[in-house]
């Protein structure tokens, strides 16, 4: 089997394990306690804090370890659109992660706010001549993914960010998929807050982080014993951060070096030429072709039924997905290609293959090869 869903989870690292492990097991310790066990804990903590902001360009106070991106999501838009009463709008992109836009209707529904919607571009990218005009002196919180999660498009967050600060308002991004692909330092200086999640780059399930402007009010949704500088309550999780730490290290190391550029061009154009060659107008690339990142790919397959090359590629040996796996339970078409544009009916034939920087090329062939002998039989059929 060779995994190709990494964007709903990636697989621990290693260097991640090795670091949780005693943290778990010999230096267990709450780090809150006054006594060994405790400092040793608090000294892991404070040492994630360090690292995640050194990766972020920011100070140590301005970040906060959190559950996951949904919570960081959360809030960074409902505390700041709360601690910020300037306006009782917020704005976000139509195809914004449900963590922002069930943020935002959390805001409509209980504490009187309007929700806009930014439109997107056929090709997956936010309409900066719509965002100039949803954004105004009514809004309290901009939010734009830095990268979207089913068709791997690099948002304009800067020339967003540009736009929400000229009319007074704070901005969010969702860096959850940009974390393990991007330097995520010009993105934090955009912006006010940026929320990652541990689990997509090869961290723990369960652990988050999040940067929070120190020259901005943010209130917190967690209330209790005043953990995290009061702002996110509850024992505080040493192992997680650290793994997150850790994670955030070996991404930028990768990236570094270079691993991995140029294999989303290389699947693109391996799997679009093979199949057009044999079955013209049989896939469609999703998402700009070019401002992209590389570690997500998604196609959608015109002449195929449902799900039917996702059943196929299973069967192949690729595990891969039609798109988010976070609308738990849902059988709607992808909210994201339909706000590209797409028909219910072909947005049903997604196919996402997502994938690290450490994936080996002759595993990405095998992919694109069976991509191509699934859809050709199906075709066929």
């Amino acid at each position: 089997m060779i995994y190709m869903d990494a964007a709903a989870t990636a697989p621990p690292r290693q260097e991640v394990l090795d670091t949780v492990s005693p943290l778990l097991t010999r230096d267990f310790g709450n780090p809150a306690s006054h006594h060994e066990a405790g400092h040793q804990a608090r000294r892991a903590a404070n040492w994630a804090r360090a690292q995640v902001a050194a990766q972020l360009g920011v100070h140590e106070e301005e970040i906060y370890f959190t559950s996951g991106g949904t919570e960081g999501a959360n809030t960074a838009v409902i505390g700041g659109a709360l601690g910020n009463p300037r306006g009782r709008v917020v704005v976000a992109s139509a195809i914004e992660h449900p963590a922002v836009l069930e943020a935002c209707r959390y805001l409509v529904d209980f504490h009187g706010f309007t929700l806009r919607l930014i439109d997107v571009t056929a090709g997956g990218l936010v309409d900066l001549e719509h965002a100039a005009q949803l954004i105004d002196d009514d809004v309290a919180v901009v939010s734009v993914m830095a990268v979207n999660n089913e068709v791997g498009t690099i948002q304009p967050v800067a020339q967003v960010a540009a736009l929400a600060h000229a009319a007074g308002a704070l901005m969010h991004t969702d860096a959850v998929q940009a974390a393990g692909w991007l330097d995520l330092a010009p993105l934090a200086a955009a912006v006010d807050a940026l929320s990652i999640s541990g689990h997509k780059i090869g961290g723990l399930k369960g652990s988050g982080a999040l940067y929070l402007s120190g020259k901005h009010r943010f209130v917190p949704l967690l209330h209790g014993g005043g953990q995290q500088s009061g702002m996110r309550s509850g024992t505080e999780n040493p192992a997680a951060a650290a793994g997150i730490a850790v994670a955030l290290q070996v991404c930028a190391s990768q990236r570094a070096q270079g691993l991995g550029e140029g294999f989303g061009s290389y699947l693109i154009e391996k799997i679009t030429r093979g199949l057009e060659a044999k079955h013209p107008g049989s896939v469609q690339l999703t998402g700009s072709g070019q401002q992209r990142i590389g570690g997500i790919v998604s196609f959608v397959f015109p002449k195929t039924a449902g799900e039917t090359v996702l059943i196929e590629l299973e069967r192949k040996g690729v595990l891969c997905s039609s798109g988010s796996a976070c609308a738990a339970g849902s059988t709607d078409p992808s909210p994201v290609l339909t706000a590209m544009g797409y028909d219910q009916q072909l947005a049903h034939t997604a196919v996402r293959l997502s994938f690290g920087r450490g994936i080996k090329e002759n595993e990405l062939s095998q992919v694109a090869n069976a991509v191509i002998a699934a859809v050709g039989g199906l075709l066929a059929a």
